[in-house]
């Protein structure tokens, strides 16, 4: 199955702007024919508190000047795990140790039929 040409450039948007911002582990998830809901899940790591939180206002702001509507954020108050969903790409930014901790990468990647990690 192939992604939609948004879902794509959304994409490469958003890994631009995780590296602009020195986001750490930044792992794809292709889940394409895997879920309904969603292209790409992207899972990354800010150093600290404000460093989740300013990845996650960066990549917002990108998505919003790209003309992508209907972006839902959560976990800005905290700021130790914070998701984006744009829709076609879903991402999700992590202080280290709740990263670790939850380990969405193994959820979606492990067992039959699963996702695949690009």
């Amino acid at each position: 199955m192939k992604a939609q040409p948004n879902a794509d450039k959304t994409l490469s948007l958003i890994l631009s702007r995780l590296e602009d911002m020195k986001a750490e582990e930044t792992v794809t998830i292709d889940l394409r024919g895997k879920s309904a809901y969603s292209d790409y899940m992207i899972v990354t790591t800010g150093r600290v508190n404000r460093h989740v939180g300013a990845i996650a206002d960066n990549v917002t702001k990108g998505l919003k000047e790209n003309g992508i509507r209907n972006i839902h954020v959560e976990g800005l108050p905290n700021c130790d795990w914070v998701l984006i969903d744009s829709g076609d790409v879903i991402v999700h930014v992590f202080r280290p140790e709740v990263r670790e901790f939850y380990n969405l990468e193994r959820l979606y990647t492990q067992g039959p039929g699963a996702a695949k990690a690009i």
